[in-house]
């Protein structure tokens, strides 16, 4: 087994509270400085800019994971990961019909661009991407399971948009590969005051979840597999055939 350092929960300028500064170049240069092998792009409520960003890398370093960071209509915010241009399409299309159709305010929320390469616009979303869609937490797994996809319940430690804060507890029949904590997060301590958690979860990441580059790859989650690919990740959280993460 191979080790790699991953930080699977990160924003870029598309988010409206993502620094303009959180280009491509500088989330691939960054990584790559601090000695990163996967990176996750989550904006929210959309998977465009992610997708720019593993088109612009390719087959190179580092691998890029392309997902989303979803509030459902519980306030509760998810992430959800796809491989291929069709999941990934499905998954967008998904985002595109849910989305409440608000105009975003630039002065008041922040401007919503995705870039290329050399940081020139190609697309500026119209509507807020911090809203809340219109559907269930339950929806969204049930759907992220239903194109292959990789849903894993973020920084559920938060006093706000977690599934703790909002229901109180990780529902006994909600299906996900992981629970992602914040990068501050005393796990064990989390654990003492759910104890539950400790049998239901499969896997726990640590990650970023940075809007600035001073935050960016702050958290690290080591993942242990022989390769990196979408379904050797989705192995490794769910601890099938010798594969497995682990904290700092």
């Amino acid at each position: 087994m191979n080790r790699f350092r991953a930080d699977l929960h990160n924003h870029t300028l598309l988010s409206p509270c993502g620094d303009i500064e959180m280009t491509p170049a500088f989330i691939v240069s960054t990584a790559l400085r601090k000695g990163y092998d996967i990176i996750g792009i989550t904006d929210h409520n959309t998977t465009l800019q992610g997708r720019e960003i593993r088109r612009m890398v390719g087959d190179g370093e580092p691998y890029i994971l392309c997902g989303v960071e979803i509030t459902t209509k519980e306030e509760v915010h998810c992430l959800a990961f796809a491989d291929s241009g069709e999941s990934l399409d499905a998954l967008q299309n998904f985002l595109d019909d849910s989305l409440p159709k608000i105009p975003n305010d630039e002065e008041v929320f922040g401007y919503q661009l995705a870039v290329n390469e050399a940081e020139e616009v190609i697309y500026e979303a119209p509507y807020l991407l911090i809203s809340a869609i219109d559907r269930s937490m339950e929806e969204v797994a049930a759907f992220v399971a239903s194109i292959g996809g990789i849903f894993i319940p973020a920084h559920i430690d938060k006093p706000q948009n977690s599934v703790i804060s909002q229901l109180g507890f990780v529902p006994p029949d909600l299906p996900f590969d992981a629970l992602e904590i914040s990068a501050r997060c005393d796990l064990e301590g989390l654990l003492a005051r759910n104890a539950y958690l400790k049998k239901r979860a499969p896997a726990f990441i640590r990650s970023s979840d940075a809007h600035y580059p001073e935050d960016f790859c702050r958290a690290v989650t080591y993942f242990n597999m022989p390769c990196r690919s979408f379904e050797e990740i989705r192995m490794a959280l769910r601890g099938e055939e010798g594969r497995s993460v682990a904290l700092e």
